[in-house]
């Protein structure tokens, strides 16, 4: 029987050093107590990995391709599904539509969203349905020179994809029946911001999106309708007086949807804000250092009693205690060692 108070998670690395793939880890949330189980899946580079809505399937995107891996319920380990190739590069994120019907990938290079078909008994990834390719670019000329399509979720109903491209400062809405993807709406953030993840309100008509040039948090009212966003309130995620280079990386809500948290490569850091229960507008209350360099990522755990942070430059995976009356985060002490970590994904 699993232990109610342990879960399992994942963690998407660069293979470019000594990683080895996809590392396991537990959680237990009685004790807190964190340790690596060890290499889940051996592969290249499967730097971001994300789980179904069934919590079964666990998928990674790696060069040229995305593999499928069955989740053992009772042990957390993955057995080797199947790998598609993809036709349009290196993709850099994916999702899996709330039906398991679909999934969705963003390809950051060739600025392209791409559109799959999945079988949801066997959760083996099938082949492409279409793809878009997003054309434009932002004043940023460094970063900015074309398209780069950074983020592929679904909206919390099923009913779009919602695209952010960090290279033409786009949020766009795809409708995608029959397999077909078609822009319903497109949202600009201000030029030169180069939005990069976005995560949905649990309960309203709102959704958060760091911003990774900026370094800005943006507060978006949603239609599901229409599939269209308008802006609310641009707050910055690191403080004014900090001057040197700071990249937004992740961004994350609590499941009562009262807290966001962003982080940001440069200042180290996961900015804690306060949501308004009425318009959703953020408020900050600090800045918690990672304890490392460069966190890429990092999650609340299902307990929602402590976050995970991964600090990609300095080979370590951190853990904080989390006030949920108060959204504080506090340093357990406990950093643990795993070579260039990306992304970090729980088990619900």
């Amino acid at each position: 029987m699993k232990v109610t108070n342990q879960f399992t998670g994942y963690i998407g690395t660069y293979t470019r050093k000594s990683s080895k793939g996809i590392y396991q880890i537990e959680l237990n949330t009685e004790t807190g107590s964190l340790s690596v189980k060890g290499v889940a899946a051996k592969g290249d580079s499967p730097t971001y990995v994300n789980a179904d809505h069934s919590q079964g399937y666990l998928y990674a995107v790696a060069p040229g391709g995305l593999s499928a891996y069955q989740i053992d319920q009772q042990t957390g380990e993955l057995t080797y599904i199947n790998h598609l190739n993809v036709k349009d590069g290196s993709p850099c994120h994916l999702s899996v539509s709330p039906d398991g019907k679909f999934a969705a990938a963003a390809f950051y290079h060739d600025g392209t969203l791409a559109l799959y078909s999945r079988d949801p008994e066997t959760g083996a990834l099938k082949e492409q349905l279409d793809v878009v390719k997003h054309e434009g670019e932002g004043p940023n000329k460094d970063r900015q020179d074309a398209a780069h399509t950074h983020y592929s979720g679904f909206s919390p109903d099923g009913r779009y994809i919602v695209a952010v491209d960090l290279g033409t400062d786009e949020i766009i809405s795809y409708r995608y029946q029959e397999g077909a993807l078609q822009e319903a709406s497109v949202f600009k953030t201000e030029a030169g911001a180069g939005p990069r993840h976005l995560v949905f309100h649990p309960e309203q008509p709102l959704a958060y999106c760091m911003t990774e040039l900026s370094n800005e948090v943006l507060t978006l009212a949603y239609d599901k309708e229409t599939g269209n966003f308008r802006q609310l309130q641009a707050i910055p995620a690191i403080p004014g007086d900090f001057t040197e280079n700071s990249q937004g990386s992740a961004i994350h809500i609590s499941s009562d949807g009262r807290f966001v948290y962003a982080g940001n490569r440069g200042h180290n850091s996961i900015a804690v804000y306060s949501a308004d229960e009425n318009n959703g507008e953020l408020t900050h209350i600090e800045y918690v250092s990672t304890e490392g360099n460069w966190p890429r990522d990092f999650v609340l755990d299902p307990s929602e009693k402590y976050i995970v942070a991964s600090n990609q430059e300095s080979d370590s995976i951190v853990l904080f205690n989390r006030d949920p009356e108060t959204g504080r985060l506090t340093w357990t002490g406990q950093k643990i060692e795993v070579p260039e970590p990306v992304c970090v994904k729980f088990l619900k």
